[in-house]
């Protein structure tokens, strides 16, 4: 708690008139009345200066963690560091090369705290820029058929040149600082010297307008001196208040004009509060903290108020910065509670990669189960936030150095067994010779089923020496290809009814741009269905209409079905009906709906996975305090996630319907 106001009863100096009637007894009126004149005329010049001296010596106030007394402020920072303001500079446009020569031009040429937002501002968008063209060399690499297993991080020169700049940086700014911290305690002695000729002031036998003179060229002299340490700051104003006090009740300043002064002081000082006030409006915490302590800066060097007031503004002012602190305080109070949270999580990971490590995995098949399982934990500890400063380094450590104990036991594992990925290769290569011995074949329905059969064998055989892996299924994708090619173009030249076909559609599209759904949303979503039954059972129109006509018939349906207050799952399957069916018309549309098969498969596997991933977590994250959101979020991804594979299983089953995929006819 504060307990008193830092000012103690000091006068503002802007009086400058004092008692006459307190001077030597052997003055004369003439003297005394030539002194009152110089005087008065003093105490305008002198009004200017501290004003202006005030204004000068009001810098930005160095952000203090969590304090709770008035007296404990660091209201002594960085002062003379804000006398040049550059404009911000922006480095988003600057490359890697141009980000590392500024760096080095700013630290060899300006002084380290001058600096410190340029250098945090060019850290942030160099690695920015690192870690975009690690994902870029990471995604070719694994484009050209490497795994994440085999890549390792290529290590940029200048990032080394980075550190050294910034361990630079920072011996420049210890040394700065070691400086800066010598001349505080210089001042420290210069305005207690100060004060020492303050108190001697007392003792003199000569005019008292000259004294006072005196007085207040200690006084320029003590707002002249730069900053002190902030351990002695609050034994400093003390001592310094205590003794002008003494001077003024020496010199007996006029009453009225004391009590001008007072009455200034008291309503420069009910602005402070009124400003603190409005600090408790302040959306964002830490600014407003940091506009207190400015405040408080201020609040010191504001002179005393009459006797009567005193307690009463210190104490509004007192109760804002309590609330304000209070504020700060609760601000990072919570930062930690979600580090806690997200550490507590953290575990939960690494928990269960080492419970992962410690099965035992026989086969290829399980080895790359767990590996997607281990990759998505990956995925999932990239979406968690820092853990406290203390813990962050170490779980983190703990797992990595579990993920690379996997993939380390991995490697060791294919390298045991290639034999068996050699006996793999054998069984391809012959998969391979039979799809070529089948890829001229005209029997398309017997030819169609063995070339099945053999993608379905080619499936079953485990992983084979990855040098040869690409290339050979290259060559079994190639005969596949071929006959299912063959096979397309020889249907597609069948179809002579064209025109026919051509009338046959044109009416289906009238009827569906006529179409009324009715009141009965079910029985309108039968006939659309029958409508696109119709069309789907029309055969080929001639190829300058294709276009025209399969768009405006898209246009029509996909037109009614928005009409239709149905969910989004069945608009999606509808209308992807609706897109397999104008696909039959395209002669080359087979491969392209059996990559979108596979793609739908992989995305199902993919899906499932990840539900057994969450299903999983869901137990580790119960152990975890607070973690009821957390949980919640898994819930309702594992919701989404299933109705996405019914949606995308549905999909599946209308391409092996629709005939286009040949691999599966």
């Amino acid at each position: 708690m504060i307990e008193k106001d830092p000012d103690n009863s000091v006068l503002n100096e802007q009086s400058g008139a004092f008692d006459n009637a307190s001077g030597s007894e052997s003055e004369t009126h003439a003297e005394k009345a030539e002194e009152k004149s110089a005087a008065d005329k003093k105490d305008e010049e002198d009004k200017i200066t501290d004003e202006a001296t005030v204004k000068r010596k009001r810098k930005t106030v160095k952000e203090a963690a969590a304090v709770s007394e008035v007296e404990d402020y660091d209201v002594s920072g960085d002062e003379n560091l804000n006398d040049v303001e550059l404009p911000p500079v922006d480095y988003s446009g600057f490359s890697k090369n141009e980000l590392v020569e500024t760096l080095a031009l700013i630290i060899e040429n300006r002084p380290p705290l001058e600096i410190r937002n340029d250098v945090d501002r060019i850290k942030v968008f160099f690695y920015k820029k690192l870690k975009l063209e690690a994902e870029e060399r990471k995604n070719k690499f694994l484009e050209g058929g490497g795994t994440l297993e085999e890549y390792r991080a290529w290590v940029d020169p200048l990032e080394a040149r980075v550190k050294h700049l910034l361990d630079k940086y920072r011996e420049k700014k210890t040394d700065y600082n070691r400086v800066q911290e010598a001349e505080k305690y210089e001042n420290l002695k210069k305005k207690y010297d100060i004060i020492d000729k303050i108190k001697e002031l007392v003792n003199r036998e000569e005019s008292i307008n000259k004294t006072f003179h005196e007085f207040r060229s200690l006084q320029n002299e003590w707002h002249s001196i730069g900053v002190v340490p902030q351990s002695a700051l609050k034994d400093l104003w003390e001592n310094y208040h205590h003794h002008v006090e003494i001077f003024y009740d020496y010199i007996k300043i006029n009453k009225e004009l004391r009590d001008l002064d007072l009455k200034k002081n008291l309503e420069s000082k009910v602005q402070l509060c009124e400003k603190a006030e409005e600090l408790l409006l302040e959306p964002n915490a830490v600014n407003a903290f940091r506009l207190l302590q400015d405040y408080h800066n201020q609040w010191r060097e504001i002179g005393p108020v009459p006797p009567e007031s005193k307690n009463e503004i210190w104490e509004r002012f007192r109760e804002a910065t309590s609330q304000i602190n209070k504020r700060h305080h609760e601000y990072f109070e919570k930062q930690k509670d979600d580090q806690r949270k997200n550490l507590d999580a953290k575990i939960a990971l690494c928990e269960e990669v080492e419970a992962i490590n410690l099965t035992e995995i026989k086969n290829f098949r399980d080895f790359d189960e767990k590996a997607e399982k281990v990759v998505a934990l990956q995925k999932m500890w990239r979406t968690i936030g820092f853990a406290p400063k203390k813990q962050n380094n170490k779980v983190y450590q703990r797992f990595r150095d579990a993920c690379d104990s996997f993939f380390e036991k991995k490697r060791s594992f294919y390298a045991d067994n290639k034999e068996i990925q050699q006996n793999n290769l054998q069984l391809k290569i012959e998969l391979c010779i039979q799809a070529e011995s089948l890829q001229d074949s005209t029997d398309w329905k017997g030819t169609s089923d063995s070339l099945i059969k053999l993608q379905k064998d080619w499936k079953n055989i485990g992983p084979v020496p990855r040098k040869q892996s690409e290339k050979l299924w290259k060559r079994f994708r190639k005969a596949c290809d071929h006959f299912f090619n063959r096979k397309t173009e020889y249907f597609s030249e069948l179809d002579t009814s064209y025109e026919d076909n051509l009338k046959d559609k044109l009416a289906v599209i009238e009827e569906l741009e006529k179409f009324e759904p009715g009141p009965d949303v079910q029985a309108a979503f039968d006939r659309l269905k029958e409508l696109q039954r119709k069309w789907t059972e029309i055969g080929f129109v001639p190829f300058n209409k294709k276009d025209e006509i399969t768009n405006r018939y898209r246009i029509a349906l996909n037109k009614e079905f928005d009409k239709l207050k149905i969910g989004d799952e069945d608009k999606s399957i509808l209308k992807y009906r609706s897109k397999l069916d104008n696909l039959k018309a395209n002669p080359k549309a087979s491969r392209k709906i059996r990559n979108e098969r596979e793609k739908f498969f992989t995305k199902i596997k993919q899906m499932e996975s990840d539900i057994v991933l969450w299903e999983n977590n869901i137990g580790f994250f119960a152990k975890s305090p607070n973690a009821e959101t957390m949980i919640n979020e898994v819930k309702e991804k594992i919701a989404n996630s299933k109705k996405m594979i019914k949606t995308l299983e549905e999909k599946v089953r209308m391409i092996d319907q629709s005939g286009l995929d040949e691999y599966n006819r």
